[in-house]
């Protein structure tokens, strides 16, 4: 075995280590960064039991956050003064051979997590038993067992108890900060905008960290009320030049589909008649136009099909350090996957998957809007007008959501109940169609925040867009 990694290997045996396993995720991330989002949910430097593997990962760590690039070369002047019998530069690249593929990379990272476990479990026994031995005024037995259950306490947490613990002054600086962002906001919006009026005066935006879910029977323009906030919250980042992004994650349609959903919006161009080819010279030329006016937009796309909760949240975290994150939209819920070996049904997978996008809008601290089903009870309603209780499969999404949204359109329904041609009733029929033909509505039925209720709205279905109704 080469010099460098036998030195590293023989110096410890004392103490529960695998010092192979080091090497091995070390190498996996100098050959390949994008390893990294997949690790480091899962360790960090304290964890390794080499100080030197300790150091070299926390330069990693501090140039992938930086958004450079981490391999032996760009390493290489964080220890070129190292005054030590090994030669870190040289081990950087030797310790690339050890590299393996992602898989192996994160079972790795669990050995050297479960190694770090076993030395605290042994420092928490040891200092346990030390403090037992110790007879002192200051300490009884009762004080060992509180000092020692904290300690394992924290350790079962994986360090989470300390980063979640927020003193009530901290608390009230941010709430403080919200206050003064809606006070010198002339729309009186703390939250990312959704650009419809009466929606945002009502919610004061979308607020960071909250779980929203837009429901709605199928056609009722869930999809269109969500590219609508998308296009609209990424135009607001790009005019006012922050460095963020909106990430969409469409589990139903294509990115081709999407964005030609947007460019039809925009170019007020009928999306069916783009995809046909039944379009004019001029309207080509406005919808090429269009495209390099909306062409810079921080949105980015995920179509990835059925994917899984963990996927996602590892790829909003590669976004927001990449390119920042201002906000994360699902189409939709019931298309996405729990855990690999869920056998506790849909019901159970449904409830892994709120309590997993509740946790990312907390975690990464941006609201999630995820777009839902609603179940066939709505169908057997004379009004159609959905209720809570018809949130399918679940009632884990009325409980994680922080605001419940329905869409409704009472034309949708109206248009399938067309009467006889050339009577009284189809005249009263049609009369009827033409007031409410562009009508729709936001049913808010939750908010944490604020009050329910509902926001009338114009939709344009051939151009599929939202807009604030003309009174």
């Amino acid at each position: 075995m080469d010099n460098n990694l036998s030195i590293v290997k023989d110096t410890f045996k004392e103490l529960p280590n695998n010092i192979e396993a080091e090497q091995a995720v070390i190498g996996s991330i100098l050959v390949q960064n994008e390893i990294f989002d997949e690790i480091n949910t899962i360790i960090s430097s304290v964890n390794f039991y080499d100080p030197m593997h300790q150091s070299i990962f926390s330069a990693i760590e501090s140039l992938i956050y930086k958004g450079m690039l981490a391999n032996p070369i760009t390493l290489k002047n964080y220890f070129e003064n190292e005054k030590d019998e090994l030669n870190v530069p040289e081990y950087l690249v030797k310790v690339t051979k050890f590299s393996t593929p992602t898989r192996q990379a994160i079972e790795y990272s669990r050995i050297i997590y479960d190694m770090f476990v076993r030395r605290e479990l042994i420092k928490i026994s040891e200092n346990t038993i030390d403090a037992a031995k110790l007879n002192t005024l200051d300490a009884n037995g009762q004080n060992i067992i509180e000092n020692s259950e904290r300690l394992l306490f924290d350790l079962a947490e994986k360090g989470s108890f300390n980063s979640s613990l927020v003193k009530f002054d901290e608390a009230m600086k941010l709430t403080i900060e919200m206050a003064k962002t809606a006070y010198q906001n002339e729309e009186g919006i703390v939250g990312v905008p959704t650009g419809l009026t009466d929606l945002d005066d009502r919610l004061g935006g979308l607020h960071n960290s909250d779980l929203i879910i837009i429901a709605g029977r199928p056609s009722m323009g869930k999809t269109a009320l969500a590219t609508n906030i998308a296009f609209h919250a990424a135009e607001k980042l790009l005019q006012n030049g922050k460095k963020s992004s909106i990430a969409f994650f469409s589990l139903e349609m294509s990115s081709e589909q999407l964005s030609t959903r947007i460019l039809a919006e925009q170019a007020r161009i009928k999306s069916n008649d783009i995809r046909r080819g039944k379009i004019s010279d001029e309207q080509f030329d406005k919808f090429i136009e269009t495209s390099k006016n909306i062409s810079e937009l921080p949105l980015f796309i995920d179509e990835t099909p059925a994917i899984s909760i963990a996927a996602m949240s590892n790829r909003a975290r590669r976004i927001k350090r990449l390119w920042g994150l201002e906000m994360i939209i699902v189409d939709y819920i019931q298309l996405m996957t729990g855990s690999i070996n869920n056998r506790d049904g849909r019901v159970q997978e449904i409830s892994q998957i709120t309590q997993g996008l509740k946790a990312i809008a907390k975690e990464l601290r941006v609201p999630v809007v995820a777009l839902s089903q609603l179940s066939r009870a709505v169908e057997q309603r004379d009004d159609h007008k959905p209720q809570l209780s018809d949130l399918r499969e679940s009632g884990s999404i009325e409980q994680d959501a922080d605001v419940v949204m329905f869409v409704y359109r009472a034309a949708y329904y109206l248009q399938r109940k067309e009467p006889q041609a050339a009577t009284v009733e189809h005249a009263e029929w049609q009369a009827k169609m033409s007031e409410i033909a562009h009508l729709a509505q936001i049913m808010i039925a939750k908010q944490r925040h604020g009050p329910i209720g509902n926001i009338d709205l114009e939709f344009e279905e051939m151009f599929t867009k939202f807009k604030d109704l003309q009174k």
